[in-house]
C-alpha cells in the first residue's frame, strides 16, 4: 500500500472530498444498536473553532516503556508467570496522510478483549475468565517515518445479543489523535483469514468490500519473531482515496 500511495501522490489534489457512498449509513437495522442511536434529523456542518483546533499535544517521553507491550504491562506477577496468556502477536504499520506521506508523532491508543474474548470491564459478563496479567489496553506513538508497533495477544471472538447470539470477530480497537481532541479518530482492525468477519452485522454495514479489506491486518511472515510471535501489518490512512474507515469521523481527519 505504501509504495502505491507514494508513487501516486504527485497526481493527487491537496483536498480529498469524501465519498459518502464509501461509508455505511448511520441507520443500519441489521446492527440493532443503530436503530436507537442513529440521528433522526439531518446533520449540520459547523465551522471549527479553537476548541476543535488546539491541543493537547503528546510526546514520546510521556509514555511508559511498556505502554506498547500489552503482554507484560499489566503483570500481576514477575517473570514468565506475569505474562498474558494467549497467542503472542505484534501489530505494526504506518500512519499516512491522503498522499502517502508519513504522519509522525501521532498517539495511537489500543484496547481489546483477552484471549478468551472477555474485556476487563465491570459490565462485561461473558463467561470467559479474566486473565490476571492482561489489562487489555496500551498506547504508542509513530516515529519520524510514521511507523508504529505494539505487542499483544490475539483477542478471542465473543458473542453479543444483536440477533439472538451473533459473534464478533477477533478485533482490536484503536484511536489516532491529531492536534486536538476533536481530531481523534476511532476504528477497529480485524485479522486476515477470520471467517467471522463475513458474518459480523457490524462489518455488514460497510457496503464496499474494499473498505472492509482496509480494516483487515495482513499476516506479515517476513517480520515474524521466530519462536516468539506472529506479526500483522496494518497501515492507517487518515483521508483520501485509500482512507481507513473510522467510526466516529467518517470523512477522516
Amino acid at each position: 500500500m505504501t509504495a502505491t500511495l507514494s508513487s501516486a501522490s504527485a497526481a493527487l489534489p491537496d483536498f480529498m472530498r469524501r465519498d459518502r457512498a464509501w461509508h455505511p449509513p448511520a441507520f443500519a437495522p441489521g446492527y440493532k444498536t443503530t436503530v436507537l442511536r442513529s440521528p433522526k434529523c439531518a446533520l449540520l456542518s459547523l465551522d471549527q473553532g479553537p476548541g476543535e483546533k488546539t491541543g493537547p499535544r503528546f510526546r514520546a517521553d510521556m509514555l511508559h516503556e511498556l505502554d506498547n507491550d500489552l503482554i507484560s504491562n499489566f503483570a500481576a506477577a514477575t517473570g514468565s508467570e506475569g505474562l498474558a496468556i494467549g497467542e503472542r502477536i505484534i501489530v505494526h504499520g504506518r500512519v499516512l496522510d491522503e498522499c502517502g506521506r508519513p504522519v509522525p508523532n501521532t498517539l495511537i491508543e489500543v484496547w481489546q478483549a483477552n484471549a478468551g474474548g472477555r474485556y476487563r470491564h465491570k459490565k462485561d459478563g461473558y463467561l470467559a475468565p479474566l486473565d490476571p496479567n492482561f489489562g487489555g489496553c496500551g498506547r504508542t506513538m509513530t516515529d519520524a517515518d510514521g511507523r508504529y508497533f505494539f505487542r499483544t495477544i490475539k483477542p478471542g471472538p465473543y458473542p453479543w445479543p444483536n440477533n439472538g447470539s451473533d459473534w464478533r470477530p477477533a478485533h482490536i480497537h484503536f484511536s489516532v489523535f491529531g492536534e486536538a481532541f476533536a481530531q481523534r479518530l476511532i476504528s477497529q482492525l480485524y485479522f486476515e483469514g477470520d471467517p467471522l468477519i463475513a458474518l459480523c452485522p457490524i462489518v455488514h454495514t460497510i457496503r464496499d468490500e474494499k473498505a472492509v479489506d482496509r480494516l483487515v491486518a495482513k499476516l506479515d511472515m517476513g517480520e515474524q519473531r521466530p519462536f516468539d510471535a506472529l506479526v500483522y501489518r496494518f497501515d492507517i490512512v487518515l483521508r483520501g482515496r485509500q482512507q481507513t474507515f473510522f467510526e466516529n469521523k467518517r470523512e477522516g481527519m
